[in-house]
């Protein structure tokens, strides 16, 4: 875990400098956002056109704020496991699905990093692995295709069952969401989902699903989520720490 605590050292020795950050312009913006990742990483949110040299000044003005989430984040990072931690995983737990799988690393002399399922539940990443960006980005485009080929069958038999139609779904990889469903009741998916327990992942559906009725969180709308998934509170409050079960190699 000494590496983790390190990379939560938000803050340079000298108190008036400003901590590490980066900018991240959003058509969906509509305010400046301050975003802490778990490996400690501050991201600023700003709308389209926004002027950056605005920025220091936010920040230095939000700083008790990063120290108090800084204490918060090291607090809940204490105990996760090292291999929470890793650039390169030897194993991937997908608890949505109840699978483990293995992850194999083959140097080769080749610019090209290719990767096969080797075995049953095996992945094979062979060519230059040293470089674990490459790896990562591999293994979660592998991410974005199996959350595809487990999420569209679960999501379209769910929708039948709670009858609550929709469009059609697709797979991302959000930062900050677990999920979306537009106007034209189209769903997205995050890949990230997979790694989440089953149970969390259900109420994500639904709560989606519910999208498809009332594009808000109004009152009817969490009348129809407790209708559809009754005591839906306990997952509600659950998934606000659902970050922790996706391990920091799959953050992009």
């Amino acid at each position: 875990m000494a590496e983790s605590s390190e990379q939560l050292q938000l803050f340079p020795a000298d108190p008036g400098a400003l901590p590490d950050y980066r900018i991240r312009e959003s058509v969906r913006a509509r305010h400046v956002s301050i975003k802490l990742h778990l490996d400690g990483q501050i991201e600023v949110v700003v709308p389209s056109g926004f002027d950056h040299s605005q920025v220091p000044e936010l920040l230095h003005r939000r700083r008790d704020w990063l120290w108090r989430s800084r204490q918060r984040l090291a607090h809940q990072t204490a105990t996760l496991a090292e291999a929470h931690f890793e650039d390169k995983p030897g194993q991937i737990e997908l608890r949505s699905r109840h699978q483990t799988w293995q992850v194999h690393y083959q140097p080769f002399p080749s610019r090209t990093l290719a990767m096969t399922q080797s075995a049953p539940q095996t992945l094979l990443l062979r060519g230059p692995v040293e470089d674990s960006a490459a790896c990562s980005e591999l293994l979660r485009q592998w991410l974005s295709r199996k959350a595809r080929a487990e999420f569209a069958p679960w999501l379209r038999e769910l929708s039948f069952v709670v009858n609550l139609p929709f469009s059609r779904v697709s797979i991302r990889g959000q930062k900050t969401r677990w999920a979306s469903c537009s106007s034209n009741k189209n769903i997205s998916l995050n890949y990230k989902l997979l790694f989440l327990p089953p149970e969390l992942v259900h109420y994500v559906f639904v709560h989606e699903l519910c999208h498809t009725v009332h594009m808000n969180h109004s009152a009817a709308f969490w009348k129809l989520v407790e209708e559809k998934q009754p005591n839906h509170q306990q997952y509600r409050d659950e998934i606000r720490n659902g970050w922790q079960y996706v391990p920091r190699w799959v953050e992009d």
